[in-house]
């Protein structure tokens, strides 16, 4: 099972608490788990990626085993950390202002 850590506004959006842990088939990809993260929770979908693009939405950001992964191909398989459950992907919503 892969644990995703959600940002306050998509977990109370989402109805979930902490963490979500979802199912993938192999190789887990960022874009797996963002397919099952929204044929689980279909009021997500729109939120994290574009509808059309499927383009991550420009501030959030992805993040697992300390490495920042919102710039690696969405087939890039996650780390092996990820996919046993021992470390989760994180899913951050940046902080922008002046």
């Amino acid at each position: 099972m892969i644990q995703v850590a959600l940002p306050f506004h998509l977990r109370t959006l989402a109805h979930v608490s902490s963490y979500v842990e979802l199912q993938v088939e192999d190789p887990a990809t960022l874009r797996s788990v963002l397919d099952a993260l929204e044929a689980r929770y279909p009021m997500l979908r729109g939120t994290i990626r574009d509808h059309t693009t499927q383009q991550r939405r420009p501030f959030l950001r992805f993040f697992a085993c300390g490495q920042d992964l919102s710039h690696e191909s969405p087939d890039t398989p996650l780390p092996d950390a990820v996919v046993l459950g021992k470390e989760p992907l994180l899913i951050l919503g940046a902080i922008a202002g002046g």
